[in-house]
This record gives structure tokens, C-alpha cells and sequence, in this order.
């Protein structure tokens, strides 16, 4: 697991498209976001290729951070290595003095809601419909450090 660079983009964009086959990033997403966020986006690599990588935002006073992306490429998942992801993204906001992470998920992603109650994640308002719009429905979860 490192942080990303420039060089890293082409691959990034490779296993958001796997990681998020329906809706992924387009590159200049993941360039804005590279831009503005780069120091805040983990990627994890084994010597060839990427496998996965995570995004988080902390809000400009450092209270709160939103974990706006984790993601595995299918032929990795069930090996651990979404809760390495955010085991360094906890682990980071705690030095940082965050003190409340906040992620959405898709109320059906079960691999992933159960990672994050693993991880102390809950999510008490329930689904919330339209979210991202129009039946982009998503639970909103929290978690204080």
C-alpha cells in the first residue's frame, strides 16, 4: 500500500472500472481528484498492477471525513484487502485528529456493510432514498474515533 502518483492514473482509472463496472469514474474525475485529494488516496500495489485503492475528504475545519471511494478489483476481493484499505484510511484520520468518518454504500453492497460494522460503522437513519439522485438509493454510515 502506498500513496498514488501521476504515473498511477491510467492503472487508477483500470480498477475503478473493474472495482465499479456500472458506474465507474471517467479520468478526469480521477484527475480532479488526484488534483485536489491525491495526498488522500491509498492505492494498493503489488510490484505489476494495481488492485485497489481509497479516497477520503476531511472537511476544512478536520472534524469530519467522508471515505468517498473504496474499491477492489473483482479478482482480489475476499482476500482482505478493502479492510487493509481502511484500516490505513483509520488509521491516518486518527492522526489527523479526525474525530467522525462517514462513507455511503449501496444498500444491497453486503460485502461491504458488513465489512464497515465490522469496523465499527453504523448507519441509524437507514436508507436514504434518491441519494445520489433518482434510484441511486444509499445507506450513509458513520463511525466516531
Amino acid at each position: 500500500m502506498r500513496g498514488v502518483t501521476e504515473q498511477d492514473l491510467p492503472e487508477l482509472v483500470r480498477v475503478d472500472r473493474e472495482a465499479f463496472p456500472d458506474d465507474p469514474y471517467p479520468l478526469f474525475v480521477l484527475r480532479q481528484l488526484f488534483d485536489l485529494h491525491g495526498e488522500n488516496l491509498l492505492v494498493l500495489d503489488d510490484g505489476k498492477r494495481l488492485h485497489g485503492y481509497a479516497l477520503y475528504v476531511t472537511t476544512r475545519d478536520g472534524y469530519r471525513s467522508w471515505v468517498v471511494s473504496l474499491g477492489v478489483t473483482q479478482d482480489q476481493r475476499g482476500r482482505g484487502l478493502g479492510r487493509r484499505l481502511m484500516l490505513e484510511v483509520l488509521r491516518r484520520q486518527r492522526a489527523e485528529g479526525v474525530r467522525e468518518v462517514r462513507l455511503t454504500v449501496e444498500p444491497a453492497n453486503w460485502a461491504a456493510i458488513t465489512l464497515y460494522r465490522s469496523l465499527g460503522f453504523s448507519s441509524d437513519d437507514g436508507v436514504r432514498k434518491d441519494y445520489f439522485g433518482a434510484g441511486e438509493d444509499r445507506l450513509v454510515m458513520t463511525l466516531g474515533l
